[in-house]
């Protein structure tokens, strides 16, 4: 193992409760987990009947798999309390922008009603350590070409925006009530770019979508076309996340750090919706599928995100491993060998990704 990966090793034989095991991010955070040898124990609703990931990597029988709402506080309560994990990763939110708009109260319920459930219950049960995951939309984005930082002011324009600032609003308040009494930072937030992968599925997101045109010869129709996204592959922030866990656990980072990281791609990954479909049809060896273009219809979506990194490189020492050609092709490829093989030994190569990236 690299030097630079040896923190991967603070895993091994840890119980971890994972929130959002049966989403994307989630998905990906346990399998790799459960491959360090983690005890992993899981929280999430069940899969939706077109999630692919869940299942195709057998996480029903590689975790200890946990199927409710966090908002069900009682529940996550009793099994934060019984587990009684080393760490707890919170990853589970309502996720797909054009949602937040047709569903707000269940967006608002799950992204801050859930996650005061699980800054309560971390509190209440005295878990050591917990890494919060939240998003680069919680940033007041008013459209200005600025790569966001950590201490710019957060807000939103639209429900999703809005429900990520009122988590991280909350979990300072909770930081600076309960949890900054100690020598040590024991919690953390952390805020990614737009994540992209093999298996996902959800519709509404840019590689999925094309992945069911393409799948079904339906044309594909491309939202805000334009708008420039920090785009990184799934493994980049995931790994950012572990280190940040392992910064915790070994007492890395002093009380007095200011508890919020992005973890976005290297500058150059950072293009337009266009740009990223484009490229993925190059690579898929498709190039002639129909395409329409329009704006985002009833809702407000920003034409503009970039982070900032500079924290993470400084404070953990982390950096974007890929460069958006092997974070387009990891992410074809992942599709491409599942549907070649029928879902057959996708778990194998999803470790071969893994490992792919390790020795980046």
């Amino acid at each position: 193992m690299k030097n630079k990966n040896l923190f991967l090793k603070s895993y091994k034989n840890l119980k971890v409760l994972v929130t959002g095991t049966t989403g994307f991010k989630g998905s990906w955070l346990a399998f790799w987990l459960q491959e360090l040898g983690a005890k992993v124990v899981g929280v999430g609703l069940r899969p939706e009947k077109n999630f692919i990931l869940f299942d195709s990597l057998n996480l029903k029988k590689r975790i200890n798999q946990n199927f409710f709402n966090i908002c069900n506080f009682a529940k996550l309560n009793t099994i934060i309390k019984n587990e009684k994990p080393d760490i707890i990763f919170h990853l589970a939110a309502q996720s797909i922008v054009s949602n937040s708009f047709r569903y707000p109260l269940d967006t608002f319920n799950t992204n801050i009603i859930g996650s005061a459930n699980v800054l309560e219950s971390f509190k209440l049960n005295n878990i050591p350590y917990l890494v919060y995951v939240t998003s680069d939309k919680c940033y007041l984005n008013l459209n200005k070409k600025k790569h966001y930082k950590e201490s710019d002011p957060l807000g939103g324009l639209d429900n999703y925006s809005s429900s990520k600032a009122s988590a991280e609003l909350i979990f300072m308040s909770y930081f600076n009530n309960y949890f900054n009494k100690k020598k040590y930072l024991n919690v953390a937030s952390a805020r990614a770019g737009n994540v992209i992968g093999g298996g996902d599925m959800k519709e509404n997101r840019i590689i999925p979508d094309i992945i069911r045109s393409l799948y079904y010869k339906k044309k594909l129709m491309l939202r805000n076309a334009k708008a420039t996204r920090p785009w990184q592959h799934v493994l980049e922030c995931i790994g950012g996340y572990l280190l940040l866990g392992h910064k915790l656990i070994n007492n890395d980072l002093k009380i007095n750090t200011v508890p919020n990281w992005n973890f976005g791609p290297k500058i150059r990954n950072q293009t337009t919706v266009e740009f990223i479909t484009n490229e993925f049809l190059k690579n898929w060896g498709k190039s002639n599928l129909r395409i329409s273009k329009s704006g985002s219809k009833g809702f407000f979506e920003s034409k503009f995100l970039s982070l900032s990194i500079q924290k993470a490189k400084n404070e953990l020492n982390w950096n974007p491993r890929l460069d958006l050609k092997s974070t387009i092709n990891l992410t074809a490829n992942w599709y491409k060998y599942y549907f070649k093989n029928n879902n057959k030994k996708i778990e194998f190569y999803t470790n071969e990704q893994i490992q792919y990236f390790l020795d980046k």
